[in-house]
């Protein structure tokens, strides 16, 4: 029995030792073998299973590969004064690309589209047709939400950068601008004069520099991750909110998207008629047509005095 007791403990002990030194040796090939092994209470600060913790002086670990990649961007002011000799502005939006995947600035592992979209505001459309040699306005459409502005700018043509179906979910090119009918006018025409009415609207707005396109270098990459773009206001770019949204496209897809506000505003004397000339119009009227009918007096008795 001394024999037996005496062998028990030189195994138990030879059990304890392999545990110790082989930490790694799975539990169940060790009960296979009948071998009890019974684990220390106290906890060894040398043996804590887990990774360490870095020093907090050490900069932070990279996050790991596969991270979705995330787009942070931003407008180089948020407010723009509009004044009676405004003549137009521009917009920078820049921004980078966390845990960018890209293997240099050459632009050709991501693409970048900047959309920058003004108040939507009613609008009227007229067709005109020939009656009898004349041309008369014979139809009309009246959309109640329009974009009083609407700029482009990418890295390539965003017909290269995704699929229809994808653009059209972001609303992002001229052909998926959401344009609302108003009420009474959803069904008065077909899909087809539908169409032409908001082509004709397209049309009109390019001409006024109000729907803008920059598809050639529109989007800049100054780096792996960071970016950069230009947006020209016009002088006749409607007043009001504008909204910047910053699309991070890979493979065809949307990554990530982020969304900057500026806000145009009148200041000084253009903001004191606007705000006079909407509070109180009949009052704004009359000061208008008094105030021609004392210049052309003036202007008259200048006038006669210089012929005499």
């Amino acid at each position: 029995m001394g024999g037996i007791g005496a062998g028990r403990l030189r195994v138990c002990a030879a059990a304890s030792l392999i545990a110790v030194l082989a930490p790694a040796v799975p539990l169940q090939e060790a009960r296979a073998q009948g071998v009890k092994i019974e684990l220390p209470v106290k906890k060894s600060t040398a043996l804590r299973m887990g990774p360490r913790q870095p020093p907090a002086a050490h900069p932070p670990l990279a996050p790991p590969e596969g991270y979705p990649e995330r787009i942070e961007a931003d407008v180089s002011t948020r407010s723009v004064e509009v004044t009676t000799d405004f003549t137009g502005h521009e917009i920078l939006v820049f921004g980078a690309i966390d845990n960018s995947q890209q293997p240099d600035d050459q632009g050709h592992f991501y693409d970048v589209v900047v959309v920058v979209e003004g108040t939507p505001l009613p609008i009227v459309v007229r067709r005109k047709s020939d009656v009898a040699g004349i041309w008369m306005n014979t139809s009309a459409m009246v959309f109640s939400s329009v974009p009083s502005y609407y700029a482009i700018a990418s890295t390539r043509p965003v017909e290269e950068v995704a699929g229809p179906k994808v653009l059209e979910r972001h609303a992002i090119g001229f052909a998926h601008i959401q344009m609302t009918p108003a009420p009474g006018y959803q069904f008065r025409y077909n899909d087809y004069e539908l169409a032409a009415f908001k082509a004709a609207v397209i049309r009109l707005k390019q001409k006024e520099q109000l729907y803008v396109v920059q598809a050639k270098d529109g989007v800049t990459f100054t780096g792996r991750s960071l970016f950069r773009s230009t947006i020209a206001l016009p002088a006749n770019v409607p007043v009001g909110p504008l909204v910047a949204r910053t699309y991070l496209f890979r493979n065809g897809e949307v990554v990530s998207a982020h969304i900057a506000r500026v806000t145009l505003e009148r200041t000084g004397l253009e903001r004191l008629l606007h705000v006079f000339a909407f509070r109180y119009p009949f009052t704004y009227g009359m000061f208008a047509v008094v105030l021609a009918v004392v210049s052309g007096l003036l202007a008259s008795a200048y006038f006669r005095r210089d012929a005499r």
